[in-house]
C-alpha cells in the first residue's frame, strides 16, 4: 500500500518508545480511497454499511436526549461514565454472557481506548506479550506502543491454538505479561475459540499470572451456530481477564463509545489512567447511546443486521467459489464481518494491492496483520458493509487483478 513520504525527526528528542509507533494499515486505507476517484468496491475497513446504520432511530434519540431541555448533554462527564449509560449498559448485558455490575464498568472512547488502557497497566518495556497471528493490527500496534515484545501464536478454524501457545512459552523461557485475543469471530480470520480451548487458556493464564485481555467487539453478532460463554463468562470474576467491548459494531464506529468490564481493584487506575488521556468520554453520545439502549432500538436492530450480514457472508463465498475455487481458501464464520482468504505462493497480495486496486477494489493484505508478516499470500475482506450485488462485482474485479499479477 502506498503511504505519503515522512519528514525527517533525526533533530527531534523522539522518546524510545516513538518508533515502536507503527500505526494501522487498515486505518490508513480510509484516507487512501478518500483520494480515489474511480469506483471502488470497498472490502477494506471492517464497519458496518451506511445503510446499516440505524440513522433514523438515532436521529430520533438524539432530538429527546440533546435537546433544549437537556442543558448539561454538552458538559463533561464523570470519567468511569455517565450514570444513565452505565444504567442501561447493565440492564442491555442482564441475563447475557457479558453480565456485570457497577464497579466492574469503564465507559471508553470506543475499544481502542479500552485496549490502550490495557496495555498501559499491565505491560512495561521488554514484557512479553502473546498475540494470535494473524490478529488485530491496531491491537498489537497498540502493544508495540508501549514497548512489548510480541510473541504470535497460530491461528486455526477453533481460534487460537492454545497447545501450540503453550509450546511457544516454554521455548520462549519466560511467561508472558498479558495475552491478547478475540476470542469470537476473531479479526481478521472469522473464527471462534472453542470453549476447551477458552478454559484451557484461562488455566494457563493462572498458571503464568498472565492478564487475558479479551477482546470481543463482534459477540452479538452470531448470525450462525450456537451460542457460546464469553471469555468473561468462563473466567467468573477472576481478576487477570480485562475484557474489552464497543458499540462501533453493533450500532456506528463513529460514536466512538465503547466499555472496560475489569476487577474492581482496577477501577481508579482505569480512570487515574484516562484522566491523562480524554477526562472521559464524549457526554453527548454517551447520552445517544443510553437512549438507544433504553428506547429498546437495539434487540430489533441485532435482529436485522444479523440477517443481513448472513446473507453478505453467502454472498462473498458464493462469488469466492465462483471466481478462484481450486485456487484459493477462504474461513466460513458464524458471526462478525470478515472472511480470511488464503491464495497459493504465486500472490503476493502486497503486490497486488495497487493493480486491485486499480480495477476497482480494495481488501487488507494479510502481512498487516502479523508483525512478523507470516501471510504474504493472504489476504482479509469484510463483507458486512457491501451489498450482494456489489460484492459479486468486487470479487470479479479481485479475480482479473489476481489474474494480471500471475500470469
Amino acid at each position: 500500500m502506498t503511504h505519503p513520504p515522512q519528514q525527517s525527526t533525526a533533530s527531534l528528542p523522539l522518546a524510545s518508545r516513538a518508533t515502536d509507533l507503527v500505526g494501522s494499515v487498515i486505518d490508513s486505507s480510509t484516507s487512501l480511497l478518500a483520494k480515489q476517484t474511480h469506483d471502488i468496491v470497498r472490502f477494506a475497513m471492517g464497519s458496518p454499511a451506511p445503510e446499516a446504520i440505524p440513522t433514523r432511530a438515532l436521529a430520533q434519540v438524539g432530538a429527546a436526549v440533546m435537546g433544549e431541555h437537556s442543558p448539561d448533554a454538552f458538559d463533561y462527564a464523570a470519567t468511569e461514565g455517565d450514570p444513565a449509560l452505565r444504567e442501561a449498559l447493565l440492564d442491555m448485558l442482564a441475563g447475557t454472557t457479558d453480565a456485570t455490575t457497577p464497579e466492574r464498568l469503564t465507559i471508553t472512547s470506543g475499544g481502542m481506548q479500552g485496549l490502550d488502557l490495557a496495555f498501559k497497566l499491565f505491560v512495561d518495556p521488554g514484557d512479553l506479550v502473546i498475540v494470535e497471528s494473524p490478529t488485530y493490527t491496531n491491537g498489537s500496534a497498540t502493544a508495540l506502543s508501549y514497548q512489548a515484545e510480541l510473541l504470535e501464536a497460530p491461528v486455526d478454524d477453533e481460534g487460537m491454538d492454545v497447545d501450540r501457545l503453550e509450546q511457544l512459552v516454554e521455548k520462549a523461557g519466560r511467561s508472558p505479561k498479558a495475552i491478547y485475543t478475540i476470542p469470537t469471530f476473531q479479526n481478521p480470520s472469522g473464527s471462534t475459540m472453542s470453549i476447551a480451548r477458552r478454559k484451557r487458556l484461562l488455566e494457563l493464564a493462572r498458571t503464568w499470572g498472565s492478564a487475558v485481555i479479551d477482546d470481543d467487539p463482534y459477540g452479538m453478532l452470531r448470525f450462525e451456530g450456537d451460542p457460546m460463554p464469553s471469555l468473561h463468562e468462563l473466567a467468573d470474576g477472576d481478576p487477570l481477564v480485562y475484557s474489552v467491548r464497543t458499540f462501533s459494531k453493533i450500532i456506528a464506529p463513529g460514536l466512538r463509545v465503547g466499555w472496560v468490564d475489569a476487577d474492581p481493584g482496577l477501577g481508579q487506575l482505569l480512570i487515574n489512567a484516562k484522566q491523562a488521556m480524554d477526562t472521559c468520554t464524549n457526554l453527548p453520545l454517551q447520552r445517544l447511546v443510553a437512549g438507544f439502549l433504553r428506547g429498546g432500538y437495539l434487540q430489533d436492530h441485532l435482529v436485522t443486521q444479523r440477517a443481513v450480514y448472513l446473507e453478505r457472508k453467502q454472498a462473498m463465498q458464493a462469488a469466492l467459489q465462483e471466481h478462484f475455487a481450486g485456487r484459493a481458501r477462504w474461513t466460513d464464520p458464524e458471526g462478525g464481518f470478515f472472511l480470511w482468504v488464503t491464495f497459493g505462493d504465486e500472490v503476493d497480495t502486497e503486490a497486488l494491492f495497487e493493480p486491485a486496486l486499480a480495477e476497482g477494489v480494495a481488501f487488507i493484505p494479510g502481512n498487516a496483520f502479523s508483525p512478523s508478516k507470516r501471510f504474504p499470500n493472504a489476504l482479509r475482506v469484510c463483507f458486512a458493509s457491501t451489498r450482494p450485488d456489489r460484492i459479486h462485482e468486487g470479487v470479479a474485479r479481485l479475480a482479473r487483478a489476481v489474474d494480471k499479477v500471475t500470469k
